[in-house]
């Protein structure tokens, strides 16, 4: 028998959010997000980015939406500049357009006296910070953030923190899966958390804290919830 990574998922993420996304390892953050951004195909069921039916008007989304990737998805050999302006083709701009974007996306992650550094040089955190600058060179509506701060030092996580509130300021509406619950409390206004192909608790972060008074903060919850066996 197949196994079923995801039941019954139902989310709704309002405009100009960051929305909190949560689970164990092997929970089916990934596969929703692989879904969400009409990178995999649901058996059933249906995916509304800002109007639209994703898989009726793929290429239309795919313009609307970014995605920034846990694996670091970029060329070593190239510098930072020639990542992005072969992404920012990707993404249909070309030009002045082109030139723009990738200086903006530099400003912003803080990289722009790096630009013309060979990523294969950079530290970790420099290069979780170029993989966000990549994720928003065409400026999208929505957003997908899997695991952006992983394995990185507390200054470039910070940093990005900084520019993912900066994107909220500006209007961009972000679906955030971490396994730090400290992101979760300073980012995300709501929140859902999954577990087993399943969501098994949703609303606003506050509120989810409230309704469990036991809890001092969201990572006890987050283990209360899911439990304490191991998810390798």
């Amino acid at each position: 028998m197949a196994n079923i990574a995801l039941r019954s998922l139902d989310l709704t993420v309002q405009a100009g959010e960051i929305f909190g996304f949560l689970g164990p390892n092997g929970a089916g953050k990934t596969t929703a997000i692989s879904v969400m951004s009409t990178l995999l195909r649901p058996t059933a069921g249906r995916v509304e980015i800002c109007g639209l039916d994703a898989f009726r008007n793929i290429r239309q989304v795919r313009s609307l939406i970014g995605v920034v990737p846990q694996d670091i998805a970029l060329f070593d050999t190239l510098t930072a500049s020639e990542n992005l302006a072969y992404f920012g083709r990707l993404y249909g701009l070309g030009g002045d357009d082109l030139a723009e974007a990738v200086r903006s996306a530099l400003d912003v992650t803080g990289l722009a006296e790096r630009s013309n550094n060979t990523v294969g040089t950079f530290s970790g955190g420099m290069k979780r910070r170029i993989n966000l600058a990549a994720g928003i060179l065409h400026r999208p509506q929505l957003l997908f953030l899997d695991e952006p701060t992983v394995g990185i030092d507390a200054q470039s996580r910070n940093k990005i923190m900084e520019n993912l509130l900066w994107l909220k300021e500006q209007g961009t509406t972000m679906i955030y899966t971490t396994h730090y619950m400290e992101e979760v409390q300073r980012l995300c206004s709501r929140l859902a958390i999954i577990d087993e192909g399943q969501i098994i608790a949703k609303d606003e972060t506050g509120n989810l804290l409230a309704q469990h008074p036991d809890c001092g903060d969201l990572g006890e919850l987050f283990l209360k919830l899911t439990g304490h066996r191991l998810r390798d």
